[in-house]
């Protein structure tokens, strides 16, 4: 495994045990519905980088003519060809080092991977090299910048300071660590790669366990729907999404 993986998920069933088993029907349902505010509705060839099995193919299969699905683990990408076949091309490798010719995708999505990078740049300026000129990307990123991370910090409950631009490696969240980001750092990584940034959603606003308990998940997806546009502003969610563009040459 390179040195610059910070997630092996092979021989883990992400599936099951990740969404299937746990009470994660609200995250994904704001995952879905940020990806189809910001996704082109027809692209030739698009890919999920970091993919997994395509939890999210149902969102773009329909939008694109070409679809791959790249992912780190093998073991996630052959429960993706197990469920879509032939919908879908899977390609294995390191994102750093993207198996896509310069210029060749159309679109591209990367959705909760960032939080794995220990080189953001360097995974930015792959993604921007197999991008067309005019084509999109769509990140999601971890941010660090969070209320419940305000909070606890303000409280001394944590060292990790939310409002400097310094990545933040919560390694007691697993012995590698997950990495979140300040907004205003990968916006940074983003301009300097060449993307033009287009719009920008905060997602997964009313992720906590307390508050599914007291709405349900039913009422916290319809909450989501308008606060993903009007707390987009202040980079409110844990999860904030964009949608960037390459230059047309």
């Amino acid at each position: 495994m390179s040195k610059e993986v910070i997630s092996d998920y092979n021989g883990y069933d992400y599936k099951k045990i990740f969404w299937e088993d746990a009470d994660r029907e609200y995250e994904d349902q704001a995952d879905r519905m940020a990806i189809r505010k910001l996704l082109p509705k027809r692209m030739e060839k698009f890919a999920d980088i970091g993919g997994g099995y395509g939890r999210l193919a149902n969102e773009y299969l329909k939008r694109a003519r070409k679809v791959y699905i790249f992912d780190y683990s093998k073991t996630e990408l052959k429960q993706a060809k197990e469920i879509y076949g032939d919908k879908v091309e899977t390609k294995a490798g390191d994102i750093y080092k993207l198996p896509f010719r310069s210029n060749e995708l159309d679109g591209l999505m990367m959705i909760r991977v960032a939080h794995h990078l220990n080189d953001m740049d360097k995974a930015i300026s792959e993604l921007y090299r197999v991008l067309k000129p005019g084509g999109v990307a769509v990140i999601e990123v971890a941010n660090k910048r969070t209320l419940p991370k305000i909070m606890r910090f303000v409280t001394r409950k944590s060292k990790v300071n939310p409002f400097d631009r310094k990545v933040a490696n919560y390694t007691d969240i697993s012995k590698d660590g997950f990495y979140n980001y300040h907004p205003k750092y990968v916006e940074d990584i983003f301009e300097k790669a060449g993307f033009k940034k287009e719009k920008v959603l905060s997602v997964s606003n009313f992720r906590s366990a307390k508050l599914k308990k007291m709405f349900g998940t039913k009422n916290l997806v319809k909450m989501e729907n308008k606060a993903q546009v009007i707390l987009a502003p202040i980079r409110f969610a844990p999860s904030i999404y964009y949608k960037l563009r390459k230059p047309e040459e």
